[in-house]
């Protein structure tokens, strides 16, 4: 079944019946018409009908329809009532109003779905007194309503009349409809229930307000009532105007800007100042759009755009704005590279491009797993500190292979302008985004790897500190919002993942230093270097001549004599030099016409290479009483050294030459006051002490030394010099000691034994404390040599044969 619908007249519309019906040709004639007490009901859902109120029902009920053939077949009269709730199908007696209106029926038409269209005007409100009958349709006895007479205007009566017709004025003139004609009728009625019934069944009321206007007997209040109505829909209407007018606005707006704006190209075509073969302006616009900006960002391109379109297209401002729109469109802002998180793949690939470096290794690849776990997680700041020629920066590109990203690269060596990392202000002519957002335009996309090269070395003047510009862009709090001096907008470089290099710790300020994830790549050991050169640097360099593998062949004993002869370094990149020229040698051979294979001996490396440009410090078996031999750890690898004392007539003075540090001559103040202090104990003479001048010297004296691990080998030397006893020529040894003969840890540890097993040492006295780093050497060397550890001086006699007798 159905449901009765309403159909409204057009808004603002206000209908006069006594033009409409033919019955009621004067206002005196409603009081002649006789009214059944008995009438069939018409329920509707979501209109209130008011007297003179004229408007067409859909009805599609079955109760509906039969109550409307039984008023057309009696006198057309109908009561219509509201329901209570409009959800109700088939509504009872509770579910409606008790108050109506009576209506006749005007028209009526059959709709081909079986629905009747109707049209009906109100005539008298009544109230239901009881249901006579509820099948097949529904039949109320009801008692006629009348209105109180209105007899004398007063001024109460005249004020509601005029306000009335006032906000009905306003209404319909919000509304945007004619009020001349409306007004006119709504003038000619003077009776305060007439023309609250009239205002009242035009207005746009929720049933239940319009029910109680209905239900109101006193024609004032009914007024009043209305007024209240009028003037909240005035309030609703004039809100409803000033959105459309704000929506008309801004449409207007873009449609006036439209037409300004291609008035503006004829204007300029005509000109000359844009020529036809395409629209710049339109193509940077497009471009804007595909960009995929960030709103705060979109919101300044637009009004640099803005300011574009109305330049000249000669002027120096405008190229300073194109070039800024341009630099916009270029950098990346959503792009970015799908990560490889195999972590399998990437250890493979961190494993061929690099020999060792196993905690580096482990540390790229823990970050895999957690991106992984946490694809949200912020590009961790890594700093490899290391000798130069070790592959940190090799290593950057790596990772950056293993992680499937970008790889971009910025040198900070020798820099001093904060506008480097800043940029320049737009104001400046040839001014340009600072090496960071250049260098994320080179990359395109937001998450390369950037590696941020020789970060020790950054310098400070008068143009600013460009490491304390880095601040914010190697904080991952900060950097997601990196701005720019010449962009003026936020960048995003949380993304980033930044790797710094560095050679030394010391000159990184502090704060800098706070931020990032150090990681020490220590020099390459001898063996270490003989396995890179043959794995990576010979076949390089045997392709970069020219040659092919067959053509040339060296054994690894002749690469372990161009590393100990030809190269002192902790790095590769000599020993790779020196490859070079002995396969630059052969490939001149080669292209003499001589045939090979040739293979490079021992012999042969002297003629290719020339005279050695280092001799190792070699070993003597036997040592004199006064020499001990020492380990050092430096830039370039782990040496021996050996320590020498001479005693020689005088007062106790001390000397020391061979170009030690500070660090180093306190130890040797140290090692002389501890001899002294246990005088007694090590069967020392102490009237020796005091009748002789000790020397101290560390050979190769043109070589700066410096540190405390000498001292444990100066307190041997000195010893053994005082007491006339040579120490075994196959016994190295390091460690710091203090006044009251502790050994305590020194660095370098796995450079130093190894610098002990290729110089033939047999045994090697490291502190106890330093029983963890013997770990760290090869499995295959740890059998050729025996270490020993002690805690204080008092184990070393035992172990050097210089005891007490």
């Amino acid at each position: 079944m159905s449901d009765d619908k309403i159909f409204f007249a057009e808004p603002g519309e206000i209908v006069n019946p006594a033009e409409d019906n033919p019955k009621s040709e004067s206002s005196g004639q409603e009081s002649e018409l006789e009214i059944p007490s008995s009438l069939p009901l018409l329920p509707v859902r979501d209109i209130v009908v008011f007297n003179y109120m004229i408007l067409p029902l859909f009805v599609g009920r079955d109760k509906s329809i039969q109550a409307i053939d039984h008023a057309l077949n009696n006198n057309r009269y109908l009561l219509i009532s509201t329901q209570k709730d409009e959800q109700v199908e088939n509504p009872g007696p509770d579910d409606l109003y008790q108050t109506g209106t009576v209506v006749m029926i005007m028209r009526m038409l059959k709709m081909p779905d079986g629905r009747l269209k109707v049209l009906v005007q109100g005539i008298n409100k009544a109230r239901i007194r009881r249901f006579v009958q509820t099948d097949p349709m529904d039949i109320v006895e009801i008692d006629v309503i009348k209105d109180k007479e209105f007899t004398d205007p007063t001024s109460e009566s005249e004020a509601l009349l005029r306000a009335a017709r006032e906000q009905s004025e306003k209404l319909l003139g919000l509304r945007g409809v004619d009020a001349s004609e409306i007004m006119a009728v709504l003038n000619s009625v003077d009776d305060p229930g007439r023309l609250a019934d009239l205002v009242a069944s035009n207005l746009r009321m929720k049933p239940a307000d319009a029910q109680q206007i209905l239900e109101c007997d006193d024609p004032l209040q009914r007024l009043k009532m209305v007024n209240e109505q009028l003037v909240r829909e005035v309030e609703v209407a004039s809100m409803q105007a000033k959105i459309q007018n704000m929506a008309k606005e801004g449409m207007d707006k873009a449609q006036r800007e439209y037409f300004l704006r291609e008035q503006l190209k004829a204007i300029r075509k005509e000109l000359g100042d844009v020529t036809e073969s395409g629209d710049d302006l339109e193509q940077l616009r497009e471009s804007l759009k595909k960009a995929r900006l960030p709103a705060k960002v979109m919101k300044e391109a637009e009004k640099q755009l803005q300011r574009l379109e109305n330049m000249h297209p000669d002027s120096a401002e405008s190229t300073v704005a194109r070039t800024y729109l341009e630099w916009l469109v270029e950098i990346p802002w959503k792009k970015k590279t799908k990560d490889r998180l195999d972590i399998k793949e990437a250890q493979k690939i961190l494993n061929d491009d690099h020999y060792d470096l196993e905690k580096v290794k482990e540390r790229i690849l823990e970050y895999l797993s957690v991106r992984k776990l946490n694809p949200r997680m912020k590009g961790p700041i890594l700093c490899f500190v290391g000798p130069p020629g070790v592959g940190k920066t090799s290593l950057g590109q790596s990772i950056a292979r293993s992680l499937n990203r970008k790889f971009v690269r910025m040198s900070l060596g020798g820099m001093r302008d904060e506008a480097e990392i800043r940029g320049h202000r737009r104001t400046y002519i040839g001014s340009m985004p600072g090496r960071i957002i250049q260098s994320m335009k080179e990359a395109g996309s937001v998450n390369p790897v950037f590696m941020l090269d020789e970060i020790d070395k950054v310098g400070a003047d008068f143009r600013g500190d460009p490491s304390s510009a880095l601040l914010e862009v190697l904080d991952p709090e900060q950097n997601h919002s990196f701005t720019d001096h010449y962009l003026n907008v936020p960048y995003d470089l949380s993304k980033v993942m930044f790797i710094c290099t560095s050679n030394i710790l010391d000159t990184i300020p502090s704060a800098l230093l706070d931020r990032m994830e150090v990681i020490r790549i220590p020099g390459y050991t001898e063996q270490e270097k003989v396995h890179i050169a043959r794995k990576y640097l010979l076949p390089r360099q045997i392709k970069e001549s020219g040659l092919k593998e067959k053509d040339i062949s060296l054994s690894d004993g002749v690469l372990k004599e161009i590393i100990r002869n030809y190269t002192r370094e902790a790095g590769l990149r000599n020993l790779e030099r020196e490859i070079g020229a002995v396969c630059r040698k052969i490939a001149r051979q080669v292209a003499e016409g001589k045939k090979g294979p040739f293979r490079i001996t021992r012999k042969k490396v002297d003629k290719l290479l020339g005279v050695p440009k280092y001799m190792p410090e070699d070993r003597e078996k036997e040592l004199p009483a006064g020499v001990a031999i020492g380990l050092a750890w430096t830039a370039y690898g782990g040496e021996i050294l050996h320590v020498e004392v001479s005693l020689m007539p005088g007062k106790g003075k001390l000397i020391l030459t061979g170009q030690m540090g500070e660090v180093m001559k306190e130890s040797a103040q140290a090692a002389l006051s501890y001899a002294r202090s246990r005088a007694k104990t090590l069967g020392l003479d102490e009237d020796l002490l005091d009748k002789r001048d000790i020397h101290i010297h560390v050979p190769a004296g043109a070589t700066p030394k410096d540190g405390p691990s000498a001292g444990l080998t100066m307190v041997s030397a000195l010893v053994s010099a005082l007491l006339d006893r040579p120490l075994p020529g196959d016994i190295g040894m390091t460690g710091e000691i203090t006044l009251r003969g502790r050994v305590l840890p020194v660095g370098g540890i796995k450079e130093k034994i190894l610098a002990a097993v290729a110089s033939g040492v047999k045994t090697v006295i490291i502190p106890d404390s330093n029983k963890r780093d013997f770990n760290e050497i090869p499995p295959e060397l740890r059998k050729t040599i025996q270490v020993k550890t002690v805690e204080n001086m008092d184990q070393i006699w035992p172990i050097l044969d210089i005891a007490r007798d």
